[in-house]
């Protein structure tokens, strides 16, 4: 039987529209855009580490600048992710996707013009503040513009994208700085990323989410579902809503002067992210995002230099480096298909696996001889699958108007973890021994994962029941009587 047209002016659910909406090639455009953002985002965050070697050589970098110039790209990643996040939710995710592009374009582009270390830490700080600013309002996208089923895994696909990118820089910098030197590492990085900030002006939607949880329109909101299902009549519809999400009311203190208004408007915001039981929630995803951050990081910031110091050539540390990246984002889709359906505490399968493995290398068992290049591998597969997992689920928790702004605080806290990974592990340069030390620091890190993660599956369990029965009560209210 056809299905009946809606009446002029009725009351559209979204969250149902959306929910019914089966993968379409409009989905996939959008994974694929989404993914090719943060491509260029990590290719342009990654090219310090691939050209850090060469910078040491040429500046004659200690270990402790080597430490600060790691880590100024981290500090204005920390600072852009609650910056960013908190734009994308008041203004629309775009807008800020866009404009966060752009600045990293051009300021990873300026980076190739330092000439002194200070400047070096100065240009890659600024460009970390738009590298880090895009990474919320995009997951937030996804988020809420997958079919429920592919929410988490959308954001592992889009951060593999991150992941590709990082390796990518590995072999730009193999074939540009022989011939321009490392500051050809960051112009065709900037280059690169330029023009593709101009193909996100024609093609990068809205989010219908984001847009009914403001209260936009109509006008604005019927185009966005169009996309999902051109046959829909969505025009008939005046108003819309999400039976899904609880309404995050934040005032508009228009009593208040205008600078202290926004002070009190982003206190407000932060206090919704521990209510209606997201407490411990939002505690534990920031833990495990924290620890898997610093593992992460610590192996981006100077695995190529780790490697070296046990004896692998730097060229190809490099390619090993890349390589470990791209495998372990695929790793990260692959445990995501089973913690979508079965709960985020499978995510601790990646840890797990890889604590033996690191600690081989870190207890020095597994140095040479034909296993030390695979056992080196597998246990930085494990710490990229991990980590793309737990970024997997640092935002579908949170209500749409507040969900840039959640995933940017635990952005933050992995963002910190990023500032005291090359700081605290310039420690671990020095030497084959030191090396050995710092992969047994990371074992360490993967434990905090483990821990963090299985308390976050029972808290986050225990709120998706309670999600579910006040959602079911809501709708025993809305229906009538007989």
């Amino acid at each position: 039987m056809a299905e009946q047209a809606p009446a002029q002016g009725a009351t559209l659910d979204v969250a149902k529209f959306l929910e019914a909406q089966r993968f379409s090639k409009y989905h996939l455009q959008l994974l694929i855009l989404c993914s090719l953002v943060t491509f260029f985002d990590g290719q342009d965050f990654s090219a310090l580490a691939y050209a850090l070697p060469y910078l040491r050589d040429d500046m004659g970098l200690t270990d402790e600048m080597t430490g600060y110039v790691s880590s100024a790209a981290f500090a204005g990643q920390m600072i852009g992710s609650l910056f960013g996040s908190y734009l994308g939710d008041i203004f629309g995710r775009r807008p800020v996707i866009i404009a966060c592009t752009i600045g990293s374009a051009v300021l990873t582009t300026a980076v190739g013009f330092a000439g002194t270390p200070e400047q070096l830490i100065v240009l890659r700080f600024v460009s970390g503040l738009a590298i880090g600013g895009l990474l919320a309002p995009i997951w937030a996208l996804s988020i809420e513009s997958m079919p429920k089923a592919m929410r988490a895994t959308s954001v592992t696909i889009i951060m593999m994208g991150f992941s590709f990118g990082a390796a990518s820089a590995a072999p730009i910098a193999n074939w540009t700085a022989p011939h321009f030197g490392w500051e050809g590492i960051f112009w065709v990085c900037g280059a690169m990323t330029g023009a593709f900030a101009l193909i996100l002006l024609f093609l990068l939607p809205e989010s219908a989410r984001w847009m009914v949880a403001k209260g936009k329109p109509a006008p604005m909101i019927v185009p966005m579902l169009s996309r999902f299902n051109p046959g829909f009549e969505a025009q008939a519809y005046e108003r819309f809503h999400l039976s899904d999400e609880r309404n995050v009311a934040i005032s508009d203190y228009g009593e208040l002067p205008s600078v202290l208004r926004e002070v009190v408007k982003f206190f407000m915001r932060m206090r919704e992210l521990f209510s209606g039981g997201l407490l411990f929630v939002t505690l534990f995803i920031w833990a495990a995002y924290f620890f898997s951050s610093f593992a992460i990081y610590l192996k981006s910031a100077y695995g190529v230099i780790f490697m070296e110091n046990l004896g692998i050539a730097r060229t190809d540390a490099a390619w090993l480096a890349s390589f470990g990246a791209i495998v372990g984002a695929l790793g990260g889709v692959a445990l995501l298909a089973m913690t979508e359906k079965r709960g985020p505490g499978w995510i601790v399968l990646a840890p797990l696996i890889g604590i033996p493995f690191i600690s081989l290398v870190g207890l020095g068992y597994v140095l040479a001889g034909p296993a030390f290049i695979p056992v080196l591998l597998i246990g930085a597969i494990m710490v990229g699958a991990g980590h793309a997992a737990v970024i997997s689920i640092t935002s579908i928790y949170y209500p749409s108007s507040i969900r840039a702004f959640g995933g940017g605080w635990a952005s933050f806290m992995a963002k910190f973890a990023a500032v005291m990974a090359p700081i605290y592990g310039s420690q671990f340069l020095a030497g084959r021994a030191a090396a050995m030390e710092g992969y047994m620091f990371t074992v360490g890190c993967l434990a905090g994962i483990i821990v963090c993660i299985l308390a976050l599956a029972f808290f986050a369990g225990r709120l998706n029941r309670r999600s579910g029965d006040e959602i079911a009560a809501k709708a025993g209210e809305a229906a009538p009587a007989e």
